[in-house]
């Protein structure tokens, strides 16, 4: 069918194709239908966000004839740095010169910071560490690149809404991949603000296979790869002692041999499918030198959701098995005894140790928050969901909803291997022994 259409289509027709970018055009790479101010296009790198806004800024600019009038005529560009917003929106591969065909391609005037078409409109060039500078310039039309990373992100933001009045139907694109900015999130929330979104891979016709290969082989399974490969926007809380940034720098591609390795078991209050999970986490240490060069790894996040409590115990006894662990840990708060006692009719072998709480989380917390600052903790791919609930946790208690079951067995966990052998009298017990 389309071998059938292309070949229909006269000599004209087919050099125009290439600009005809509806005809090519991804679903999140066109602006939604229905009455929005601000349509917000989050991917991930490489997603082809440049190219849409490009296209978007086209499509506002052009008339049906090179020198007949578009939509808009005064358009702001609005990037990171005036460096950025040249290379990238305007002179990059996906730039607006690159989109535009021959005829209806607008001239750089480098002394103005202007692209000025054919017709008459024009598109200024601002940076988003300069918000007065957008005092007194009015558009009818905005795009702005990267507004996640812009450090005065809320001023320049006020500052664009303000010029943003002419026209009968002012509108703004935003192109970014997701960070946890305020100006962000705010924007987000507005009921006049669209969205679509792509990760990486849906863009992958047009990226190297090396780039693929390498970028999946690296942060798959990384918190850092859901927000820059999957695009999606995670949450940091304000506050949270840990942070999207700080565990990204926590991955740890290969995991040496272990001493010790422990499960620990955050048990729910009860066992049905409006109980909270059962957080099961898997953690080892390698215990070489003074405490203070010990290093943990997370290994595992076996949690089950709206477990009975034989199938937690299960559950947590199998992740024992597969990791070879030499201990099991469990809070007994919620079920006192019974917790042991249900461990042990699984597995009545399972070298157990309850604990009980006698701080809040938050104070629990903290020590081994103070951990991971000091460089001491590594994660392993695939803990999203546990990292998604540390960077929830903060010094006023838990942001996110139900309870942090995770985080609480992974303190659990890294408690017994880094923590309480300091404190205990003797030396630690070695796998080897």
């Amino acid at each position: 069918m389309q071998q059938a259409f292309l070949t229909s289509l006269t000599d004209e027709e087919l050099r125009a194709l290439p600009y005809l970018f509806d005809f090519w055009a991804m679903p999140h790479q066109l602006p939604p239908e229905g009455d929005w101010r601000t349509w917000v296009i989050l991917g991930g790198r490489g997603a082809g966000k440049t190219r849409a806004g490009s296209e978007w800024v086209r499509s506002k600019v052009e008339g049906a004839r090179p020198r007949a009038p578009g939509p808009c005529r005064r358009i702001a560009l609005v990037g990171e740095t005036m460096d950025q917003a040249r290379e990238v929106m305007v002179f990059g591969e996906s730039g607006i010169l690159a989109s535009s065909p021959p005829d209806r391609r607008p001239t750089w005037v480098a002394g103005r910071k202007m692209l000025i078409w054919p017709n008459g409109a024009t598109a200024q060039l601002f940076s988003a560490h300069d918000p007065d500078s957008l005092r007194g310039p009015q558009f009818d039309a905005i795009w702005a690149d990267e507004v996640a990373k812009w450090k005065k992100g809320e001023d320049v933001w006020d500052m664009l809404q303000f010029g943003l009045r002419l026209g009968d139907c002012p509108q703004a694109c935003v192109t970014t991949t997701p960070r946890n900015a305020k100006v962000l999130t705010d924007l987000l929330d507005q009921p006049t603000t669209v969205k679509t979104h792509a990760p990486t891979h849906a863009n992958r016709a047009n990226l190297a296979d090396g780039f693929l290969t390498e970028v999946y082989r690296r942060y798959a399974g990384t918190r850092l790869g859901r927000q820059e490969l999957d695009g999606v926007l995670l949450a940091d809380a304000e506050g949270a002692l840990w942070t999207t940034t700080s565990l990204a720098t926590m991955q740890a591609d290969v995991v040496p041999e272990l001493t010790r390795i422990v499960v620990a078991v955050d048990p729910p209050v009860s066992g049905h499918k409006a109980s909270d999970d059962c957080g099961i986490i898997v953690a080892g240490v390698v215990m070489k030198g003074p405490p203070q060069e010990w290093r943990a790894y997370v290994l595992e996040d076996a949690t089950v959701s709206a477990a009975s409590p034989n199938d937690w115990a299960k559950a947590a006894i199998t992740a024992m098995h597969r990791h070879d662990a030499d201990r099991l840990v469990a809070e007994v708060n919620q079920g006192g005894a019974m917790v042991g006692q249900l461990i042990r009719s699984v597995d009545p072998m399972v070298p157990f140790k309850a604990v009980h709480a006698s701080k809040g989380k938050v104070a629990r917390a903290e020590p081994i928050a103070a951990l991971y600052e000091q460089g001491r903790v590594r994660h392993v791919r695939g803990l999203s969901q546990l990292e998604d609930q540390m960077c929830l946790m903060t010094l006023n208690g838990f942001e996110g909803k139900g309870s942090p079951d995770r985080v609480d067995a992974l303190v659990w966990a890294l408690h017994e291997l880094m923590i309480e052998p300091v404190r205990s009298v003797g030396s630690p017990r070695m796998r080897s022994l």
